[in-house]
């Protein structure tokens, strides 16, 4: 048997290769059509839930000290927390709608483990 560790105190600020599909770079185009003053999206990861860590996503203004810049098209930025880096690198995220619903996910192959409801992960 073989234990994998991961130390958060790790993080470096490499590039991330954060990726986004066609359908999250729609979603987000929306929303930032909506909002003009907005610069793009940016992606964090918080320690919370059962499985120990959350996404946090929202659309800012401005990159805050630390942020990775990912231009995932010619008109919509997306922002990477540098302390989040390498829990999300490689990650892609996705929009999907089926009927009245609507949600973001996050296709993470560092994640080892997810609770139940989807809402936390582990790595």
């Amino acid at each position: 048997m073989t234990i994998e560790t991961f130390d958060p105190a790790s993080v470096t600020t490499e590039t991330p290769q954060v990726s986004m599909t066609d359908a999250a770079i729609k979603h987000v185009r929306k929303q930032l059509e909506k909002n003009t003053e907005m610069a793009g999206i940016r992606l964090g990861v918080k320690k919370s839930g059962c499985s120990g860590f959350k996404y946090d996503i929202e659309f800012v203004e401005a990159a805050q000290d630390g942020d990775i810049a990912i231009q995932a098209a010619n008109d919509v930025t997306l922002y990477v927390a540098g302390d989040a880096a390498n829990f999300v690198k490689g990650t892609e995220i996705d929009f999907s709608k089926e009927g009245l619903n609507s949600t973001i996910k996050f296709n993470n192959p560092n994640a080892k483990d997810l609770c139940g409801c989807g809402e936390s992960f582990s790595v």
